[in-house]
This record gives structure tokens, C-alpha cells and sequence, in this order.
């Protein structure tokens, strides 16, 4: 089927390797990845989402992305004893069992389709700290009003997920340890914008050590936007050659 394509356009050297030593050599490039180009696009269109300012209120916000069981595990203590820190949950799956087993981890807990309602507090009931989103859609967005972003899957069999999402906002990401299919998570540890986190009392050291230590939180702050923003272009790179090469025309 390799035999069939004009040109292949990968990612690294290593894959380019690979088709090399199956002979293919002069119809292949290094172009990066467009998925880089598309979450840029996005944050750098980015809408308001006015129901989560209101439930951030200025605070610091950790943002929890495409999360499974094992990952709000992980979470759930650090923000059941830091009411005045605000979560934001996303699960990966929001079926009504699943939705569940978040709302039983967390103490102080709304789901979104009711924080969105503006019904207040009642009396005698601390404001929630925690927000599970319950819709798809949004993820992208939620990760703009983070102070620390956290990534899951990454204490799962198939790894972490999207970390790019996160890291485009120029925030912290934190995932778990199962990242070595996922090229760009490992870039991003290597370059100080991810930490790896192998528990949950390493999330809550990781999680008050960005909060507290400026510096630091600057330097992965920006290490975090850098790394993305450096791999910008793949994009134009692949249209320009099929421009160049007229391959959409008769």
C-alpha cells in the first residue's frame, strides 16, 4: 500500500529511517505534525467560556483532561483537602455510571449542566471546588483558565492522551507515567514543560510546588509554550508541496 502514495510526509527521522530500510527514499519528507499547527489555531481563537470564570473566580484552577478512574485517583484527596483550590474534571467518558464514579471521589462536586443553571449554595453546604464536565466539546477551551493543567490516561495500558491541548496555553502538564508511544509527551517532559508523575503524593508535591514556587512555575510555564510553538508549520509545509507539485490539478 506504501506503493501507491506520491510522496509520504512523516514526523521524525526515526519513521523516515523506517521507510528508508523498505527502499523508500526519494518520495519522503520530514513535514512534523499538523496537530501542532490545529491546537495553535485554536488557542489562538480562543472563546470566552463565561460559566467557568464565574466558577474560577480569579483562584488558582487545576484542569483535569480526558481523565479516567485511575487518573482522578490520583486527584481526589489533593482536592478534597484544598477547598480553595478549584478543579475542573473532564472526563474521558461522560455516561451516567462514569459521571458517578467521579461524583463519589469528590466531596465538594457540581456537574456543569447545574452550575450552569445558577442555582446558589444551600445553607450549610461549602461552594463545590470541584466541577465535572459533563458534555463533549469543551476541553480545548477549559484549559486557557488553568494555573496547572493535569492530562490523563497516563496510568492506563494505552497512555496519556492529548497533551498538546494543554500545552499550547503555556500551562504546566502533568500526566501520569505511560507516555512512551506518544512522542510529543515525552519531548514535552524532556524539555521542562510536562512532569511525570509516578502517584498521587507526587502529584500533590508537584501540584503545591508549582504553586508556590514562582520561578519555577515561570520557567515551566514557558517551556511548555515554547515546545509547541516550535513545531509550528508542518501544515504549510504539506499544502505548499501539493501547490508546488499541482497535484490537485488535471
Amino acid at each position: 500500500m506504501l506503493e501507491c502514495f506520491t510522496h509520504l510526509f512523516v514526523q521524525t527521522e526515526t519513521s523516515r529511517q523506517l521507510l528508508e530500510g523498505l527502499g523508500f527514499t526519494s518520495n519522503v519528507s520530514i513535514g512534523g505534525d499538523t496537530r501542532f499547527d490545529r491546537v495553535i489555531e485554536i488557542a489562538e481563537n480562543r472563546e470566552a467560556l463565561p460559566a467557568i470564570e464565574t466558577f474560577c473566580n480569579g483562584g488558582a484552577v487545576i484542569v483535569a483532561g480526558s481523565t479516567w478512574e485511575e487518573d482522578e485517583e490520583e486527584l481526589d484527596h489533593f482536592a478534597n483537602t484544598h477547598p480553595d483550590i478549584k478543579f475542573i474534571i473532564a472526563p474521558h467518558e461522560i455516561d451516567e455510571p462514569r459521571l458517578k464514579e467521579v461524583e463519589h471521589l469528590f466531596r465538594n462536586r457540581t456537574r456543569y449542566s447545574e452550575w450552569i443553571k445558577g442555582a446558589p449554595t444551600p445553607p450549610g453546604r461549602q461552594a463545590p471546588n470541584v466541577l465535572i464536565i459533563d458534555n463533549i466539546g469543551m476541553l480545548s477551551r477549559l484549559y486557557q483558565y488553568a494555573t496547572i493543567t493535569y492530562v490523563g490516561g497516563g496510568f492506563g495500558d494505552d497512555g496519556v492522551h492529548n497533551v498538546l491541548e494543554a500545552a499550547v496555553y503555556g500551562k504546566p502538564v502533568v500526566f501520569g507515567p505511560v507516555i512512551e508511544k506518544y512522542i510529543e509527551a515525552v519531548e514535552l517532559a524532556d524539555g521542562g514543560g510536562g512532569i511525570v508523575i509516578d502517584s498521587a503524593l507526587e502529584a500533590e508535591s508537584v501540584f503545591r510546588r508549582l504553586l508556590t514556587d514562582e520561578e519555577e512555575y515561570r520557567h515551566v510555564c514557558q517551556a511548555s509554550r515554547s515546545y509547541v510553538y516550535s513545531k509550528r508549520g508542518a501544515t504549510d509545509q504539506i499544502i505548499n508541496y501539493i501547490q508546488e507539485k499541482r497535484l490537485f490539478t488535471s
